[in-house]
């Protein structure tokens, strides 16, 4: 009898101890989850209801392309970067390590079916064309492929590797574009706040388009994904995400006017040439940060935001007020107490002034989807990626 009391005794404190460390696991997972910016992303089988201005409708046109049932920081494994090419969108897939052509051959504004045009890569996601090649950023290389026989597949016996050095690790993502008969990659800093050993991190490099004689064209760019070249100007534009860990307003996310030859702070200045004291101890006689050591930004965003894709609007089916912003889609924050960002915005570039475009990909704390990219259609749309979802969404306006 006193062996059995004994026994039973036992099972209940083993017991007791089972229910403290299943609880103290739990208290561990929820408070990992939430300094690791981890949200929940259910989903339902209709698109989201995002808020537009009147008369501009979203639709989808491609889905299924590697959406996550939760989000977290940094890519997410869905679309990424898009390319348009004689009706064809052109999308990289980085967690796939693919890139996939999505035509629409009956003009339905909807895509016909999903080729995978190359894969096997390494985490691409840069990508343009010119003069018949197509230029693919992986994390460590830039290649370029040509589709020959045009049906939509890579011709991997043309494959050619222009640069095979790119440092790894870090932010990963490798942005490219094609300009003046030059190749530019974007390339992000390795860590959040250094001073970087390697020059080309946290720098725009510009390239034979050979991927010959590569120099830092510009630097101080802590993670610059989205590059875009005015279609008027002819100048190039780069997004800015700021360093983490200075509070929920700063440091400002940036759109930068990109000059060769500048350098845009980072890591110890941000925004309008203010001095990042957190982390640069220094002492200096005059402010490290103005110009013409440093170049500050053009237009401030909400920090933490996390400004990715952006275009200029130059098309023929949004109304007149929109010719000439740019959009820009921002993917979200992952450390800030009230989340920002899960939206797209329009900037005046007369004035700089920012609005709200398509919002509502972040419904309370449920996250229904992460704007990555943004290019204008050939019937003047706007094609939109996004890599929690996996889809490509259409935006238009009347119809």
């Amino acid at each position: 009898m006193n062996y059995a009391i004994a026994l039973q005794r036992g099972n209940e404190n083993m017991n007791r101890k089972l229910l403290l460390i299943l609880f103290a696991l739990i208290v561990i997972l929820i408070a990992a989850i939430s300094y690791y910016g981890i949200k929940p992303s259910v989903k339902s089988e209709t698109l989201p209801e995002i808020e537009l201005p009147q008369g501009f409708r979203i639709d989808s046109f491609a889905e299924n392309m590697g959406g996550s049932p939760v989000s977290y920081p940094g890519q997410n494994p869905g679309t990424r970067m898009m390319l348009l090419k004689d009706g064809v969108l052109f999308v990289t897939v980085p967690k796939m390590g693919r890139v996939v052509a999505l035509p629409d051959r009956n003009n339905d504004k909807k895509s016909d079916e999903t080729i995978i045009f190359i894969d096997n890569l390494n985490n691409p996601h840069g990508i343009d064309y010119y003069e018949g090649w197509f230029y693919i950023a992986e994390e460590n290389r830039v290649i370029r492929v040509k589709d020959n026989d045009n049906n939509l597949i890579a011709d991997r016996d043309i494959i050619e590797v222009l640069i095979d050095d790119l440092s790894a690790g870090g932010h990963s993502t490798r942005t490219l574009k094609i300009h003046n008969n030059s190749l530019f990659v974007s390339i992000g800093s390795s860590c959040n706040v250094c001073i970087e050993e390697n020059e080309r991190r946290a720098a725009i490099l510009k390239c034979t388009l050979e991927g010959k004689d590569c120099k830092v064209f510009a630097k101080g760019l802590r993670n610059a994904v989205g590059m875009v070249i005015h279609p008027v100007t002819g100048q190039m534009y780069a997004t800015e995400n700021g360093r983490d860990y200075l509070g929920d307003d700063l440091p400002p996310d940036e759109v930068n006017l990109i000059r060769e030859g500048k350098n845009y702070g980072w890591p110890i200045c941000y925004g309008k040439n203010i001095h990042d004291t957190d982390f640069d101890k220094n002492v200096y006689i005059r402010n490290p940060c103005m110009e013409p050591y440093e170049t500050q930004s053009l237009i401030d965003l909400q920090a933490h935001s996390a400004p990715l894709g952006l275009a200029f609007y130059y098309g023929d089916n949004f109304p007149q007020e929109y010719r000439g912003d740019l959009f820009v889609a921002f993917h979200g924050s992952w450390n800030r107490k009230v989340p920002t960002g899960y939206k797209i915005i329009s900037i005046d570039m007369n004035d700089y002034s920012v609005k709200d475009f398509a919002t509502g990909w972040l419904n309370d704390s449920n996250v229904l989807g992460r704007p990555v990219d943004i290019i204008v259609a050939d019937d003047g749309s706007l094609f939109v990626s996004d890599d929690n979802a996996g889809k490509i969404y259409r935006i238009f306006y009347g119809e």
